[in-house]
This record gives C-alpha cells, sequence and structure tokens, in this order.
C-alpha cells in the first residue's frame, strides 16, 4: 500500500482537482469519503478537506467523521474544509458581507509565517469562490494571509498540525498553488512516486481488465478525449477488438464530420464508421427551450443511434462493450459524486449511460483525468497535435450553444430586478473609479468587493469604466457555477457606444478600436468590473460587452432547429477562420459561438463570442484577444444579414461555466 495523502471529498468542484495536482506533482493521492472509517487512513500521511457546495451551520451537511481530526496527521482544510475545521474547533462561520468569486489578492501576516506560505510570493493572486467565511477563530489558531474581503483567508494550529485556506490553492488561477500543495506534503513528509509512465501503464492495464475478453465500440466524436480514449483502446486491446463510432449528429461544425473522417485516416485510423443521423437528433430537440431536457435528449438519442448501428453492423452486447471520452469534470458537473451539485448533466451521464455503467458494460479509460493529463497522454501515444490540441467540442456539439425562447420571460419581475441591481452596481463602479489610489480617505476601508482603493489599483479600471456609457441585461439565462452550486441567471451587458453608434456597423468598428485606444488596459478592466457586477449583483452570473447591436432587439421566439444552427455554423466559421489566420487558435483553450434568441426580427439572432483560456476545464478565464482579431472577426460577422447583435464574454470560470447551457 502506498504512503499517501488523502483527498475528502465534500462535493467540490475542484475535489478531484487537488489529486491530480498532487500526483502530477509526484506525491500519491486518492479521493475518499468524509464518512470513512479511522482504519482506512493506516498509510496515510496528509489529509486535506476539500471544498464543497453546503454551509457547515446547515442541517443536512456532508457527513463526516469527526474522529478523523483526533489523528495525529498534518490536516488542510480547503474551502469547506477550512470552515468545517474551523467551526469543530470552536470557531465562528457564517454568512459573509460579501462573497468572493474569482481573483483575489492574498497579503501575508508577516508576525504569523506558515509552513505553507515558503518562497510564496506575497501579495499572491488567489482563486476564491464561497459566500460563508470563518468570523472568528477557534482558541489555538492564528490567521496567516487575508484579503480585502476575507479577515481569515488563511489560518493554522501548528501544535495540532492544521491549517485551512479560504482559498483554492488546486485551480491554476491561484498563481502559486502547487508550490503551497507542495509545502504541505513536504510538511508531510511524504516522498514523491508518482510519473506519467506509471499512470498510462495503470489505464492501459485498467483497459484489459475491464474489457475481459470482449470488444470495444466506442463514441468517437472527433474530439481530443474520445480521440486519445481511441488510441488508448487500439494499444491496449488491439484494432481488431476496436471499433470507433462517429454519429454525425447534425449539430457539428461547418464542414466537421468529412473533416475528422479526414483527419482519422490520413493518421491511419481505419477501424471506425461514420453514421449520419442528424434528422434523429433535430427531432429530439424540436422546440425544446429547458437546457438540462435539452442535455439529456441528446444523451438519449446518442444510446438509441448507437444500439441501432450495433445491431446493424452485428455488434452484439454480450461480445462489445460501449466506451466513451468522458473526463473527470464531466462526472463532477454532472453530480457525479456523493456530495456534487448538478451543475449541468452532460450527455455521457444520461439515465441511459447510467445504466449500462451500473451493469459494467461502459469503459471510460480517462474517467480519473482532466484535459491537461488526457492531452499529455495523448502526446506519449505519438498522436499529433492536429489531433491532440484541437479545441474541445462536446459531444452535444452546437446544440448546447442554440439557446431557446418561447418569445416571453419566465419571470418578468426577476429580469426588472436584475436591471436595478445592475444600474446600482454601475453607478457605485463610477464613483468608486474616481477615488485616488492614494487617498486617505478610503485607505480604512478593509472590506467589500467594491472596495475604493482595491479598484483604484486595477490596472485599466478607471479608464476602462469611464468608457462605460450604459448597462442592462439581457433578457436570456446562462448556467453558472457559483460557490460550487447551479445558478440559472441573467448576463449583464455593458455598453461602451450609443445607440446609433451600435447601429452603424461601420461606426461601432471605429468605437471599438477608439476604446481600445482610451483604455489601453481594457480587458484588465472588463475583468474586474465583470467580477465586481457578478459577486454583487445577485440576479447575475455572467457579463459581456457589446461590441454591435440594432436597435429594438428583442426576445424572440427561437429554438434548436436546422436554420438557427446553419447560422451559428457560420458565424462560428467566421470567428474560428480569424482565430487560425492569427495564431490565437493555439493560444486559447476553447472557442465557443453562441446562439441567442434576441434579435430585432424573428428569424434572426444574437451572437456571443466566448474564448476561454483554461487548463483542465474547471477554472477558466475570458481571452484577452488582440484588437485587431476581434475587428477583422466582427466585420465578418456582422456582414451576415441574420445577425442582429454580437456581444462578448467577458466572465471567468467561476461564476459562468465555459457554455451558456
Amino acid at each position: 500500500m502506498h504512503e499517501h495523502i488523502k483527498v475528502l471529498d465534500f462535493g467540490s468542484q475542484y475535489a478531484h482537482l487537488i489529486t491530480k495536482r498532487l500526483r502530477l506533482s509526484g506525491y500519491y493521492a486518492e479521493i475518499a469519503s468524509p464518512a470513512s472509517e479511522i482504519d482506512a487512513f493506516e498509510h496515510t500521511r496528509g489529509i486535506i478537506l476539500s471544498g464543497g457546495p453546503a454551509s457547515v451551520y446547515e442541517k443536512d451537511v456532508p457527513e463526516f467523521n469527526a474522529a478523523i481530526f483526533d489523528l495525529d496527521i498534518p490536516i488542510l482544510g480547503l474551502c469547506y474544509g477550512h470552515q468545517l475545521m474551523c467551526k469543530h474547533y470552536g470557531g465562528t462561520v457564517q454568512k459573509a458581507e460579501t462573497g468572493e468569486f474569482g481573483i483575489a489578492s492574498l497579503l501575508a501576516c508577516k508576525e504569523n509565517p506558515s509552513p505553507l506560505f515558503e518562497n510564496i510570493d506575497f501579495p499572491s493572486q488567489v482563486w476564491m469562490s464561497h459566500q460563508d467565511e470563518v468570523s472568528i477563530l477557534p482558541a489555538g489558531f492564528e490567521c496567516t494571509a487575508y484579503t480585502a474581503s476575507c479577515a481569515y483567508a488563511a489560518v493554522q494550529n501548528l501544535e495540532k498540525k492544521r491549517f485551512g485556506l479560504q482559498f483554492h490553492t488546486e485551480v491554476k488561477d491561484t498563481l502559486q498553488g502547487i508550490e503551497i500543495l507542495d509545502n504541505f506534503a513536504k510538511f508531510c513528509k511524504i516522498e514523491k512516486t508518482r510519473n506519467t509512465d506509471a499512470l498510462l501503464n495503470e489505464i492501459i492495464e485498467d483497459i484489459r481488465r475491464d474489457a475481459k475478453n470482449r470488444s470495444v465500440l466506442l463514441f468517437l466524436s472527433g474530439g481530443v478525449d474520445s480521440t486519445v480514449a481511441f488510441a488508448l483502446l487500439n494499444k491496449a486491446l488491439g484494432t481488431e477488438r476496436v471499433k470507433g463510432l462517429h454519429i454525425d449528429n447534425g449539430f457539428m461544425r461547418k464542414n466537421e464530420s468529412a473533416l475528422i473522417a479526414e483527419r482519422y485516416r490520413s493518421f491511419g485510423f481505419t477501424n471506425f464508421i461514420v453514421e449520419d443521423a442528424s434528422d434523429r437528433f433535430l427531432k429530439a430537440v424540436y422546440r425544446e427551450t429547458d437546457p438540462q431536457k435539452k442535455r439529456h435528449a441528446v444523451g438519449e438519442t446518442f444510446i438509441k443511434v448507437r444500439d441501432e448501428v450495433a445491431s446493424k453492423y452485428g455488434l452484439d452486447s454480450d461480445n462489445w462493450l460501449l466506451a466513451q471520452g468522458t473526463l473527470y469534470p464531466d462526472i463532477i458537473e454532472s453530480g457525479g459524486t456523493k456530495n456534487a451539485q448538478v451543475i449541468k448533466t452532460h450527455h455521457n451521464r444520461v439515465a441511459g449511460i447510467q445504466e449500462l455503467i451500473e451493469k459494467g458494460l461502459i469503459i471510460e479509460p480517462l474517467k480519473d483525468l482532466y484535459k491537461d493529463e488526457v492531452r499529455i497522454i495523448g502526446k506519449r501515444l505519438g498522436l499529433p497535435d492536429a489531433l491532440v490540441m484541437r479545441h474541445p467540442f462536446p459531444g452535444p456539439g452546437l446544440s448546447i450553444n442554440v439557446l431557446g425562447s418561447t418569445g416571453k420571460l419566465d419571470n418578468p419581475l426577476e429580469y426588472k430586478e436584475a436591471l436595478v441591481q445592475t444600474s446600482a452596481a454601475l453607478t457605485e463602479l463610477k464613483k468608486r473609479s474616481s477615488v485616488s489610489p492614494s487617498s486617505p480617505a478610503v485607505e480604512t476601508e478593509a472590506k467589500g468587493l467594491t472596495d475604493a482603493v482595491t479598484n483604484a489599483k486595477v490596472e485599466g479600471f478607471a479608464e476602462t469604466v469611464a468608457c462605460i456609457e450604459r448597462i442592462g441585461v439581457l433578457p436570456v439565462k446562462s448556467v453558472g457555477v457559483q460557490g460550487d452550486f447551479r445558478t440559472y441567471r441573467f448576463p449583464a451587458v455593458l455598453y461602451t457606444a450609443s445607440e446609433d453608434e451600435y447601429a452603424d456597423k461601420k461606426a461601432v468598428l471605429q468605437k471599438i478600436q477608439k476604446t481600445f485606444i482610451a483604455a489601453p488596459q481594457l480587458w484588465s478592466g472588463f475583468e474586474h468590473i465583470s467580477s465586481q457586477l457578478t459577486n454583487s449583483c445577485e440576479k447575475i452570473n455572467r457579463t459581456v460587452w457589446a461590441l454591435y447591436e440594432k436597435k429594438a432587439c428583442r426576445l424572440i421566439e427561437g429554438y434548436c432547429d436546422k436554420g438557427r444552427l446553419d447560422h451559428i455554423r457560420e458565424a462560428d466559421t467566421a470567428m474560428m477562420d480569424e482565430l487560425r489566420k492569427s495564431s490565437w487558435y493555439a493560444k486559447i483553450f476553447q472557442h465557443l459561438t453562441i446562439n441567442l434568441p434576441y434579435a430585432a426580427e424573428d428569424g434572426h439572432c444574437a451572437i456571443v463570442l466566448r474564448p476561454v483560456v483554461s487548463e483542465d476545464v474547471m477554472t477558466a478565464r475570458f481571452a484577452r484577444l488582440a484588437p485587431h482579431v476581434l475587428l477583422a472577426a466582427l466585420e465578418r460577422i456582422t456582414a451576415f444579414d441574420f445577425i442582429d447583435a454580437v456581444y462578448y464574454d467577458i466572465t471567468n470560470k467561476p461564476p459562468a461555466t465555459f457554455g451558456w447551457e
């Protein structure tokens, strides 16, 4: 049995990411239940308590074996785990005056040095996602770091070997998070024994063990995950026992299915089938407006088509298993661990799939991995960059990027509340942006998401606020993740031009150019403003920048049909072309084009551009595109007569997800 660090999963979106970080650093780590019996910790040299969606003071909290705190080994609590630890030892946890979602600046308490912060630079950028906070420390604990809005962002009791961090060390946007975890591992006195070759060998052996003497049919979308899974299956079982099934579901990008087949053949893959089932899938989502129901419909249709193909080619279930390129984030966001919240149900986690999993009829070689790990494995297998570095493209494809609407708001009062909240927030931002960083009148303000000193010191904040002429709210909702909870809220929209300028395609292009000149650090300013809006406005979980908008745009009736899919395909192709021409395709993790039922005329649409930078899907920042790339794409997209508005999503994850559904 390996000496290891145990991560107790309280349902955090990032729990598995903690083990991944430790493993990539060379330490053996594994996830366990918070209710584990004490004898399960025999070879454990350290324990990490994950975050989670619950509040420690509520009745229905995840089950936890409190005797774990009696163990004489180091324990680190993150977010919920930090709060649970402080409450257990007699501290007070309550709802924070202002929650924190996104980037925060961590300051050290120099009088209380911590072994976790050895060689850490302060101020240090960290990633927060919480609505509760520790308000009173337990006896024997001391504060080791804080932020403008969190007095006890890091605490410790060295005598008990206990550490608590309100922020998430495991995400990349905590810039020195890996070093902090490494410091904890060193404190635990555990040796490095983990490497990529060992992981690859484990996966190969797992495939052979699970398959036994059976063959495997793999859902082959053409994306990175299914492609690497295909290569792994071929290596483990041989091509005669593996068959790939690419289903053209009608939700692919322009000419995508033909390109996928060409790429596979050029690399030497011949054991795959291409099946056109676009009519079936379009009927499955006909006039559906609920995002979750749409995802379920797509996932169940995949199973039905798979069964028909298996029957046609004589692939009986006794001898053929089903395989998928499922990653761990898919499982987490679908509520696939005991304490996790459902953020959005992925097509590979619908009821039909779950039944097959329970029967042991599915192989998922990548289910414990993240995207960056999958790419490492793919390169180790010899796959070319054209396959391994391709932008992610989920099985449901463009269907989840085409939002549906009956043309009427479900709750007009809620929409009005969002308008009031965002208007008040912009007024406050305008007021704060005029404060000097050295103003003695506000330097005593220690907390609050709209802290004047913090705002004034943010590069580009004042200049960007000055460019904003007005704020609005789009009458559609999108999914988000805040404090490990699923949210479904409105997007705020920032306007940096007048209505007349927006209605004139040439005028708006000129105005955008002038905006970048007026605010050279525009993207930094937008990031901060977006964070402020989503943190302070209860009805908002996303912020967009209006690039173009015709007058009199309104919510219209629209569904995921061939017409709207063709619209999004054209806009998406224009954007992807500009990304590839400028080398930005390789700089970003993924670009999504979103089609909104919001237009000046029936049958038209609005487009949202959503390029993001990420490593593992669990967190992301919106891409700060070069102005000339953005303007070139905008000019092409606005040339389509069916597009009445174009927006740029300036929201990080959290509080937003990558896509809108």
